[in-house]
């Protein structure tokens, strides 16, 4: 695995390309933004004229995209025409499950072993080469997709057979969404009772009401660890990519039939959000919506 094609250098996949070439990778890059282009350049990575040429000999493939006709259009036109026939290809990108099956079965009918491996973490941990993924894969493929994931992984899992790590993306994304509204709604409650948020942080993340969304990423400025809230809500999870995966959930949910109401909420919230003009504000800026405050996100 000693060349690494990237394809999609967002504010994800820039930084897994790089951890790529950090670990002694040749990465050949390509994205559609001269921006992002620049930026691999610069991170010592090489830059390609196209997805076709970044793909041609590479020993595997990574598709970092933003939906799903994104990574169907990549692969037809530009990934499956140009890959080595012993290449391993493997889609990060949140997408719905059923694209990711069908971009599975054309890959298999030409011949590659694909995955698909959306990821969790933000951009703090593709920078540090510390993302969570969520494989859905063969059993007989896993290790070197394991092995292919692993400058970039704290922990690589295979969720089981193609399209089940998209779906273990969306319902963890959901949970996610919907965990950190009911972190903020309990904070702006205790803020009207009377209760500082620094006492309140430390009671809940030692009681019952401790969770991932309070204590690692506490929607409140100045309490527990650092996290996109003492910045002003700039950078980490944008509120517009949560409200893309609840939609993703609640799409799936009404094709399985399963009952979804919390996120159905959670995504009306966050869709109101985008509509306010703050969709690129991290997502546990909906703290400020529900206390009703969000002249300071305007700075």
């Amino acid at each position: 695995m000693n060349c690494v094609a990237f394809i999609g250098l967002g504010n994800m996949g820039a930084g897994m390309a790089a951890r790529q070439g950090l670990a002694g990778r040749r990465v050949k890059a390509f994205d559609l933004s001269s921006a992002a282009m620049e930026r691999a350049k610069l991170a010592g990575l090489e830059t390609c004229e196209s997805a076709g040429a970044a793909v041609s000999g590479a020993d595997v493939v990574v598709t970092m995209l933003p939906a799903g006709p994104h990574v169907r259009r990549v692969y037809e036109e530009h990934v499956l025409p140009h890959a080595s026939p012993s290449a391993l290809l493997v889609d990060c990108s949140t997408i719905d499950v059923d694209t990711a099956r069908a971009v599975a079965g054309m890959a298999s009918e030409a011949g590659f072993r694909f995955a698909d491996a959306p990821v969790s973490g933000g951009t703090a941990a593709a920078e540090a080469g510390t993302l969570a993924f969520m494989v859905g894969c063969s059993e007989e493929a896993f290790p070197d997709v394991e092995a292919a994931l692993s400058p970039m992984a704290r922990v690589v899992i295979r969720a089981g057979e193609h399209g089940a790590g998209q779906a273990a993306k969306i319902c963890n994304n959901m949970l996610l969404g919907v965990s950190m509204i009911g972190v903020c709604e309990a904070f702006a409650l205790a803020e009207r009772l009377g209760l500082a948020p620094d006492r309140f942080f430390e009671i809940a993340s030692k009681s019952s009401g401790q969770c991932w969304s309070l204590t690692a990423y506490a929607p409140w400025p100045g309490v527990g660890p650092q996290t996109p809230a003492d910045r002003n809500y700039e950078g980490g999870f944008a509120s517009a990519m949560m409200l893309k995966d609840l939609k993703l959930a609640q799409e799936a949910a009404a094709r399985s039939g399963a009952a979804t109401p919390l996120a159905g909420q959670a995504a009306a919230i966050y869709a109101l959000f985008d509509r306010l003009g703050y969709g690129g504000r991290d997502f546990s800026a909906i703290l400020q919506l529900l206390r009703g405050d969000l002249d300071g996100l305007q700075s």
